[in-house]
């Protein structure tokens, strides 16, 4: 049987362990792909995707340090964009990945812009999921407190439903989806109880930030690179204003609103799957 995906981790700059999924073959002449999760996620939110793609190309879904599987930091203060920058471009050194397609939701689609920007001739295209230069910072603080708040929950069953009160926006199309949001959300701890599966930690930099930086200096910065843009209909981080105000800003952007769902889509909607794979075979 063909082996789907190995499971790797990578030693950082400081010695901490990073998990990741290495799908497909690493030989393929197909562009490989750079799979980016949100703030406080991990690489299984990409894995329906990865196994898609995969047959053809080479697909990495890491977690980034303090969420997942790998190792949390002892450091606190470690937990910054600019270490899990520096972390991803290791991975693409290590992984011996010269170029690729970033794929990134959330969190993760500012942070492959950020790469782009420090490492221009590794991007041969992005694909930005539920997120722009502008954002609303009202429900990001909101969201943050969540995220940085232990919610232990009993069951799988009562983890769903936390899921589902915590992001009221998200409006999964199939009943398993939200299974496997909510396993890829919690990990039964020592006590038998569901905790989040990330270092509550990993939030506190931005919930004790200032004001958020102006981002559009990123979104610029990629006006050479193809760009695939995702917005949930329902979005409550990216705006419609700001998601025209990218197309304005860059008229070869290629956009895609995906209908009934907010932040964030799965990238699995059908619509997501032609408009990812459409973006892909012009690479």
């Amino acid at each position: 049987m063909t082996e789907l995906f190995r499971e790797r981790t990578l030693s950082a700059q400081d010695g901490l362990q990073i998990f990741f999924r290495d799908y497909g073959d690493p030989l393929s002449a197909a562009l490989p792909i750079l799979c980016l999760p949100g703030l406080t996620r991990n690489g299984l939110d990409f894995e329906s995707l990865a196994l898609r793609l995969s047959p053809e190309r080479r697909v990495l879904c890491p977690d980034y340090r303090g969420r997942g599987r790998s190792q949390y930091d002892r450091n606190k203060r470690n937990y910054t964009a600019r270490t899990d920058l520096d972390d991803m471009v290791q991975l693409l050194a290590a992984t011996n990945t010269h170029r690729a397609v970033i794929i990134g939701s959330s969190f993760g689609g500012l942070l492959a812009m950020a790469i782009a920007v420090a490492a221009p001739t590794a991007v041969a295209g992005l694909v930005i999921n539920d997120i722009g230069p502008d954002l609303n910072e009202t429900e990001l603080r909101r969201l943050l407190t969540v995220l940085g708040t232990d919610r232990p929950q009993p069951s799988w069953e009562a983890a769903i439903a936390a899921a589902k009160d915590m992001f009221p926006t998200l409006a999964f199309r199939d009943p398993g989806t939200w299974r496997r949001m909510a396993r890829n959300t919690f990990r039964k701890g020592a006590d038998g109880l569901l905790h989040f599966d990330w270092d509550l930690a990993v939030t506190r930099a931005l919930r004790e930030g200032g004001p958020l930086p102006d981002l559009w200096h990123l979104f610029r910065a990629v006006a050479r690179i193809p760009v695939l843009a995702v917005r949930g209909e329902n979005s409550v981080l990216l705006s419609p204003a700001c998601f025209d105000r990218m197309a304005a800003e860059k008229p070869d952007l290629v956009r895609l609103t995906v209908a009934g769902t907010g932040h964030t889509p799965t990238l699995e909607e059908p619509e997501a799957r032609v408009a990812i794979n459409a973006f892909l075979e012009r690479l």
